[in-house]
């Protein structure tokens, strides 16, 4: 797609078309998202109604619809539309290295007849003046025909169809220049009583389109590496898996693997699909989808996720989620959705650019006209006519909207790529904007400041055993039962290294805990009831500290005291207090919003440094406090994981949802944080913010050159300061301009979050 004029066009066709609800074109990512009424119209009729302005759409076919998002990519969009960028970028090579010498030769002599006019050269020789007024008429048909081919096109849509792109822009202003140029030449005797017959515009066509061709292929190179982000995780699936049927080893094809499958995964592998380990243990390197450098450690019943690479040791899973339900399929899907959405910023750029060309057109005619009338009265005929062709042709070449048009979407391409590489994944460019804006961030507590299960976060140890021996107790003790508490006791041990005891007679005391024999001795484990019923002497005073604090004690005893008491808490994530830190620096308020008990949400609000708690609030209520605080004219943010945050997530400005909870969540969500961790909300604000400020800087200058380009190329400053610019000075600055705003874009992917 050459301009933002095209995407406009494009989007104005497809709404004029019957059946079509709606329809929107993306410059940048070369896209159009369109709903329709299959019954009144098809996408190859679509297709048909923009062929005639020299586009088409790749349409899937039905075989191509039914594959994963993954495969889907892998087979259309993303790889067709690089192949195509790569033959392009090829042509436009091509074209670039045959125009470059002539430009070259061109400027040489530009700069021979001015610095001649300063005597600083002679001037031309006769013969060499000559030659080169005959050589430049050769080298600007070809630089015309061959180089400019698209512009001509562009002027030819134009005066067929009477739709005016970037192409008809240049196509004018340079055939304009040449045609000026030719009639000269070929009538120069009998034009020169009237008008200065030794002044041609050659070497402005063959600047010009030099020079605007570099821009394009400067531009359509620079682009390519702004979709880099989706190809990087296309690259991550697995392209076989092994997987175990009728209890053979069997490596097939990643798309074929179906649910329940067992798989193999050997050291250095990449995981096919979505799973659960059931065999062995390995260390896995997730940074490829979480953003997080370090490999995680993953044991029997743990998940696994596609894309991610095996470091060392071997195991085997069970296949979960295939083809497009992975995560990774998931990310992708995101990715492409939110690169190809259109943030409200990019709203008044739209409206100039779809007027924008026509309103060019009508200027330069405009203009020229009035050079004719009011510069002969002062000029002269002969240098009105030189002056009023140069002012034409230099607006026709400023003007091109393409800076205009890529300002947005470049920066939300790069923006949304990089988040996607840091682990933060946002469903649309909307969300992105909103974000900045963002001054109060509501979080829940359970899975998004604390980890969402029961840990062992302490031991007060009343006896003469050491600590591991206490754990070995409990441990077997709890490995009987069912209770979470009881998992977080197992779990603690596992990860210790400590091996449970042998337990005999074991037996649960509903309500208050489990008891069983170990080496002969009966222990027993559980709540103070538990310990009020053995009748022995404890003061339960000696926990209320810590049960203020949310944590839950778990008292080990035999018949005659009690041993220790084990202190279970749903642990505060290790990132949250530094992600509070950030956020607070960000200049933003916190707000925790949870269920949980007052003082249990209390106690973790002062431990993280969170300034504002709602506790005990059900779903509605948490919707009700969000509704206040935009009352009080906050911008929301909320942070949530759970089915019970939906309804929150949905009526806060922007919803942020953690990858470890619920699918309700995730697809309520703006932005979903993979890993589940909070401590990239203000990695996902700082995006955010740079990625506006990096839209503004790329309207700022878009607009600032063409409001400053327009008038200087049209010789508005001429009966002041004499300054009228050059067509060939005009070109070198639009082909700059777009190329400018795709670099200033492509600056946010090497900055730090």
């Amino acid at each position: 797609m050459h301009c933002a004029s095209c995407s406009a066009i494009i989007e104005k066709t497809f709404k004029k078309i019957e059946g079509v609800h709606f329809a929107e074109v993306n410059y940048g990512t070369e896209t159009a998202k369109v709903s329709y009424d299959a019954t009144k119209t098809d996408p190859h009729k679509l297709s048909e109604k923009i062929e005639s302005f020299g586009y088409s759409l790749v349409v899937p076919t039905a075989e191509e619809m039914e594959m994963s998002s993954v495969e889907h990519a892998t087979h259309t969009g993303l790889y067709q539309s690089k192949k195509e960028k790569l033959g392009e970028i090829n042509a436009l090579k091509i074209k670039v290295f045959s125009a470059l010498p002539l430009a070259a030769i061109s400027i040489a002599f530009m700069a021979w007849d001015i610095l001649a006019g300063f005597g600083i050269l002679s001037h031309m020789p006769h013969t060499v003046a000559e030659f080169s007024h005959h050589l430049l008429a050769v080298m600007a048909t070809y630089t015309l025909v061959v180089v400019g081919q698209p512009y001509l096109l562009g002027m030819y849509r134009f005066f067929r169809y009477g739709k005016a792109n970037m192409d008809t822009l240049i196509g004018l202003g340079t055939s304009v220049a040449f045609l000026y140029s030719f009639i000269v030449s070929a009538f120069q005797e009998a034009l020169a009583p009237y008008i200065n017959t030794a002044f041609t515009y050659y070497d402005v066509t063959i600047v010009v389109i030099t020079f605007i061709t570099l821009g394009k292929y400067l531009e359509s190179r620079s682009k390519l590496k702004t979709g880099d982000a989706i190809e990087k995780l296309l690259n991550l699936q697995a392209k076989t898996a092994l997987v175990v049927r009728n209890g053979k080893e069997e490596e097939i094809p990643a798309d074929r693997v179906v649910h329940d499958d067992l798989i193999v995964v050997k050291p250095g592998g990449k995981i096919p699909v979505d799973g659960v380990i059931t065999d062995g243990n390995s260390f896995i390197d997730e940074s490829m989808v979480t953003g997080e450098p370090m490999p995680v450690e993953k044991n029997l019943g743990d998940s696994v996720v596609a894309g991610t690479i095996n470091t060392n040791g071997s195991f085997t899973f069970k296949a979960t989620k295939v083809g497009s339900e992975t995560l990774l399929a998931h990310i992708i899907k995101m990715v492409e959705e939110a690169q190809g959405s259109r943030a409200p910023i990019q709203a008044l750029a739209d409206k100039i650019s779809s007027v924008f060309v026509p309103t060019v057109l009508a200027l330069s005619l405009v203009t020229f006209g009035t050079w004719l009338v009011v510069g002969t009265q002062y000029l002269g005929f002969s240098q009105a006519l030189t002056y009023g062709l140069t002012a034409l042709v230099g607006i026709l070449v400023i003007a091109c909207p393409c800076a205009l048009g890529l300002a947005t979407p470049m920066a939300i391409i790069v923006g949304v790529g990089k988040g996607a590489k840091e682990g933060i994944l946002i469903k649309d460019a909307a969300t992105l904007e909103k974000l900045h804006t963002v001054d109060t961030v509501v979080v829940d507590k359970t899975g998004t400041i604390t980890k969402g299960r029961p840990e062992l976060v302490g031991i007060k140890n009343y006896s003469d055993l050491d600590e591991n021996k206490i754990v070995a107790i409990l441990a077997a003790l709890e490995s009987k039962s069912e209770h979470p508490i009881a998992h977080a006791v197992v779990e603690y041990a596992r990860v210790k290294g400590i091996t449970p005891d042998t337990v005999q007679h074991f037996e649960n005391v509903k309500g208050k805990g489990v008891k069983g024999a170990i080496g002969g001795t009966e222990y027993y484990a559980g709540n103070t009831k538990l310990v009020s019923d053995l009748k022995l002497s404890f003061d339960v005073k000696d926990l209320a500290a810590e049960t203020a604090k949310g944590k839950t004690p778990v008292l080990l005893a035999t018949k005659d005291t009690v041993i220790a008491a084990i202190l279970v808490a749903d642990a505060i994530k290790p990132e949250a207090i530094e992600a509070v830190r950030n956020l607070h620096t960000l200049g933003i308020k916190i707000v925790l919003l949870t269920g949980d008990d007052k003082n249990t949400a209390q106690a973790i609000a002062k431990e993280v440094g969170i300034d504002d708690v709602v506790a005990e609030a059900l779903p509605e209520d948490k919707l009700k406090k969000i509704k206040e605080l935009q009352a009080q004219s906050h911008v929301v943010a909320m942070a949530g994981d759970g089915v019970n945050d939906a309804p929150a997530l949905a009526q806060a400005d922007v919803g942020i949802a953690m990858a470890t909870g619920t699918d309700v969540a995730i697809e309520t969500a703006g932005i979903t944080l993979l890993h589940g961790d909070i401590s990239k909300l203000a990695k996902t604000i700082r995006l955010s913010k740079m990625t506006i400020r990096g839209i503004r800087q790329n309207l700022f200058f878009a607009f600032v050159y063409n409001v400053v380009g327009i008038p200087l190329a049209g010789g508005l400053f001429f009966p002041i300061f004499g300054w009228l610019l050059s067509p060939v000075f005009a070109g070198l600055a639009m082909a700059l301009s777009s190329v400018s705003v795709v670099g200033n874009a492509l600056r946010l992917k090497a900055k730090q979050l």
